[in-house]
């Protein structure tokens, strides 16, 4: 994101600011879901929604500029690959995509997931797709590798058993900050 702000800068100044507007939104509201989320296990509405609204409209509103999208393919074949390649289409894809899977995985085990994870999900997908594909996947991936390293220094620690509940928003906001890092 960081090379992203600074290529935004060069060329299209004001999708830079709502870019940076975006990233300043992000921090302020992984800070507040994590400390909820840590204290309560609790992801609320009343957060979450109003984020949805604000990544939506500040990243479309960068994606509209032309040359304001990153991770696109340009030179990919196909008619569907040129699609997905327009910034727009990846900001609501990816909160698609990430949403469903997370949907998926509640689904298929109640317990080990709740519904707040599911709708932080969405959103977290906007702000990775936004980004491209590869950074939905590391964000994704770097979310479940930091839960399962913590899950293993709690039980190394005697500190929790396999049948523990960990809140798992935190590691989905530090996964998609890390990948937001990376470089396009």
């Amino acid at each position: 994101m960081i090379q992203r702000l600074g290529e935004l800068w060069q060329h299209t100044p004001l999708a830079f600011w709502l870019v940076l507007a975006a990233c300043a939104y992000f921090a302020v509201m992984a800070v507040r879901l994590t400390v909820i989320d840590v204290r309560h296990h609790l992801l609320p509405n009343r957060i979450i929604f109003p984020s949805y609204a604000v990544a939506g409209v500040l990243l479309l509103a960068a994606s509209a500029f032309p040359g304001a999208g990153a991770g696109g393919a340009p030179d990919a074949p196909g008619f569907a690959a040129g699609l997905m390649a327009l910034p727009l289409l990846r900001v609501v894809a990816g909160a698609a995509i990430l949403w469903l899977f997370y949907f998926v995985l509640r689904a298929a085990y109640p317990p080990g997931m709740g519904f707040g994870d599911v709708k932080l999900a969405g959103v977290l997908g906007m702000y990775l797709g936004y980004l491209g594909w590869g950074h939905l996947f590391a964000g994704t991936f770097l979310a479940f590798l930091l839960g399962g390293v913590w899950s293993i220094v709690l039980l190394a620690a005697g500190r929790g058993t396999l049948k523990s509940s960990i809140p798992f928003g935190p590691f989905m906001l530090a996964g998609a900050a890390a990948a937001m890092l990376l470089p396009a």
